[in-house]
């Protein structure tokens, strides 16, 4: 056997990440402060569309509309309120006039018209007091937004016996642009403070915690670098950066949770610090590594999608997975060995321990001798506890906690899908205020109308038969235009029930299906949410099969078992039943709308479901790998199945829940926005880690293993061939030379590199009972 004291030899990655640590760390604050200049202003650049499919039919049809006929296309609404008196008071027409005439002259606006122009019912309400000018600002979403800031100041506001409010979907945008940016600053003053201070509850030491920390705010700084990047070649959601914050934090925490929990151990065992880092990258790096593998498959797969506010959110995941992950398995290994046994330094609980002083403590510790090791087979922890009690009752565990989580998710059978409107805006922003009074007090169902772009030469004839055929349809209630330009024209037409009802989806299938003399192209509110179900039914399989084979694939590599990956994916999905419930029974339904602060349209976006199950599945397969990778590694060194399970539950249960409850602040401290959907996402996912973490990872897995038994690990032989050829996993052999006792196949349960004794802190301190544990 090679000498203790002996030089480890290391692996070429340990010697890759702590060749040069001092210039590691030099080189990634400049790169950090390069992201700070390049990610500058990412915000202004990003849109707040991108829910609609930009191949379909209804995309077309608006895009062909808004250049031949403008006026039929309005993103700007000025809500003119004339007090008491008519709209129709001279004094009132003659200054709505004036203001009509002064959008129209202003650049970058075109298509103006209005009530006293027109003499259009639907543009003034019924009570007589309010009507509307209308207009169409030109260009892209940044080109409409800055055309908005010059023109609104001096718009809105009384001007003589009027007053006026700025709405349309340009003031929307626009206004749900600056709430997030503002809401996310808000957020990160939550979450960052909070953050450290359950970070310092967790390790102990204040030197340990602001390394998870800054491993974080570096992966959120890269990617806002990216994602400023990306703006030049793509369109890029403004909602992505909830996700850049929310993962950034979350998972570099996780990751950086667990590399300096696994190198605290090693350090308490008597390794020297280049040894444990040596072990920690062998054991804890690979599981690291496989996590953010599983993470970044779930939010790539919304790639599939053409829309591209979903898209923007793999862009974003994706990037600040990879960062996160780079810099837990590069830079932290630097910052850990220039630290050593100093990583346990600043420990700020012991002011608090049983009220004794620090000093008389410090002295305390330093006259005791060092605690001998326990085995770990006599650790009475209440996560060990747990996992025999779970075990003991594995069908009754197993049963209820599925069926709880089953009925949580019940609600969902009752899902009703619509389109992101103003409505997501608090219900005192100006832009939501206009468009409330337009559904209330205007005649019709504006907004609610769908246009019908009719192109290639027609006769007037064939127009007034096409226009006679589609009146005659059950669901629609009257019939505009034609509006003939050239070769074009189109219809508006106005459907019997609400905007985007049942009625009026099946009547954009009627519309389109309706014979006529040209081709005709459907678009509105009802027929753009049609397309986007379509295009998310259609790609949603691809993605979910993407997931699910990419998924097994590297929780087979990771196990080497065919059981084990299936029961990943499936436990993993009855994990989102509690978030997909809470959503429809929360934000469709309005249950706690007034607790919480939004206005529910009764539906929900089409693309929110997609999305939370994209990030929520990830993140479940982030502590599903976790808690596996140490099971595996115990069933390799013992041979003993619930062992292995006890021991992986006990090893990992406090870690998975104390990064569970830190994504879990980050994402409620997201989820005080304003703007509702970022409250969905924010709350939901919250609501998700939790659930799996307190129930599926410490109730159900364990359960569903203990029923499972050892053939948890069969496989068949080729597959097995394949894992010892291929596969890796947190377990593997002493480095040669190193610290720890050499093992043999199933020596024994003892302390070893892996165990540490339940009555120490990773610096060699009691641990306090009825305190925060450390993470060691």
């Amino acid at each position: 056997m090679t000498e203790v004291n002996s030089p480890p030899r290391l692996g070429g990655w340990t010697r890759f990440v702590t060749a040069r640590p001092r210039l590691s760390l030099l080189v990634a604050l400049v790169l950090t402060a390069l992201a700070v200049v390049a990610g500058s202003g990412v915000a202004d650049r990003l849109g707040s569309g991108g829910w609609e499919d930009p191949t379909a039919q209804s995309t077309y049809a608006t895009k062909a509309l808004e250049r031949e006929f403008p006026a039929s296309q309005p993103n700007l609404l000025l809500l003119v309120d004339s007090g008491s008196a008519s709209v129709d008071d001279p004094a009132v027409a003659a200054e709505a006039d004036r203001l009509t005439a002064r959008l129209a002259s202003e650049n970058g606006v075109i298509g103006v018209g209005s009530y006293w122009r027109t003499k259009s019912p639907g543009l003034r309400a019924k009570d007589g007091h309010e009507a509307l000018i209308a207009a169409h600002l030109t260009g892209d979403e940044k080109a409409t937004n800055d055309t908005l800031d010059r023109i609104a100041p001096a718009l809105r506001g009384t001007h003589g016996p009027v007053h006026v409010k700025v709405g349309g979907i340009v003031a929307v945008r626009h206004e749900m642009q600056t709430i997030i940016k503002e809401d996310l600053a808000r957020a990160e003053m939550i979450a960052l403070p909070v953050t450290l201070l359950l970070l310092v509850m967790v390790f102990g030491s204040a030197i340990a915690a602001l390394l998870p920390l800054g491993i974080g705010i570096v992966a959120i700084l890269g990617t806002n670098a990216v994602l400023r990047g990306l703006t030049e070649f793509t369109d890029v959601s403004v909602f992505a950066m909830n996700l850049t914050t929310a993962l950034g934090l979350g998972l570099a925490i996780d990751y950086a949770l667990f590399i300096v929990r696994r190198f605290r151990e090693e350090l308490s065992t008597g390794a020297e610090p280049l040894t444990a880092i040596s072990t920690t990258l062998r054991t804890a790096g690979r599981t690291v590594l496989f996590s953010a593998l599983t993470v970044a498959v779930s939010l790539a797969a919304m790639l599939v999608f053409p829309m591209y506010f979903l898209r923007s959110f793999a862009y974003a995941g994706i990037a600040v997975v990879l960062l996160a992950a780079a810099a837990a398995l590069i830079l932290l290994p630097a910052a850990l060995l220039l630290l050593g046994h100093r990583v346990n330094s600043l420990d700020l609980r012991r002011l608090f321990r049983r009220g004794r002083p620090a000093q008389a403590q410090a002295q305390a510790q330093a006259q005791a001798p060092a605690p001998a090791p326990a085995p770990a087979s006599g650790e009475d922890t209440a996560w060990a506890r747990l996992a025999n009690l779970v075990m003991r009752r594995a069908p009754f565990f197993a049963l209820a906690t599925a069926a709880v989580l089953v009925l949580l998710g019940l609600p969902f059978l009752g899902v009703k899908f619509g389109t992101a409107d103003d409505r997501q805006l608090p219900a005192g922003a100006e832009s939501h205020v206009v468009q409330q009074h337009i559904r209330d007090g205007f005649p019709g169902n504006p907004g609610g109308g769908l246009e019908v772009l009719a192109e290639g030469s027609a006769t007037p004839a064939q127009y007034t038969a096409y226009k006679a055929e589609i009146t005659r349809l059950p669901e629609v209630a009257g019939v505009d235009g034609p509006l003939v330009k050239g070769d074009s024209a189109y219809f508006t037409v106005l459907p019997k029930g609400e905007a985007v009802d049942t009625a009026a989806q099946h009547l954009v299938g009627e519309l389109r299906s309706a014979d006529a003399p040209f081709t005709t192209k459907v678009t509105g509110t009802a027929a753009v949410l049609v397309d986007s179900k379509h295009a998310i039914a259609a790609r949603l399989p691809w993605a979910v099969a993407l997931i699910v084979i990419v998924t097994l694939l590297l929780v087979f590599l990771l196990t080497g078992s065919v059981l084990i990956p299936i029961q990943a994916v499936l436990l993993n999905a009855l994990s989102l039943t509690a978030m997909f419930g809470a959503v429809v029974w929360v934000f469709q339904d309005g249950h706690l709308s007034g607790l919480l602060g939004f206005t529910s349209p009764g539906s929900i976006e089409t693309t929110l479901p997609v999305l939370m199950f994209c990030v929520a599945f990830g993140l479940s397969m982030d502590y599903g790998v976790f808690l596996l990778s140490r099971i595996k590694e115990e069933y390799d060194r013992t041979g003993d199945h619930d062992e292995a399970v006890r021991h992986g539950l006990q090893r990992t249960g406090g870690l998975i829940t104390a990064a569970a409850v830190i994504l879990a602040v980050v994402m409620v401290a997201i989820g005080t926005s304003r703007v509702t959907n970022t409250k969905m996402l924010g709350l939901g996912i919250a609501l998700a880690v939790l659930m799996d973490a307190m129930i599926v990872r410490s109730l159900l897995v364990p359960a569903v293993m203990k029923l499972t038994g050892t053939a948890t690990w069969w496989a068949p032989a080729p597959l097995r061939r394949f894992h010892n050829r291929f596969g890796v996993s947190e377990g593997g052999e002493n480095p040669p030379g190193g610290a720890g006792p050499q093992r043999s196949a199933a020596p024994p349960r003892s302390a070893t590199s892996h165990d540490v004794p339940a009555d120490e802190n990773g610096d060699g301190s009691p641990n306090e009972s009825g305190g925060v544990r450390a993470i060691r």
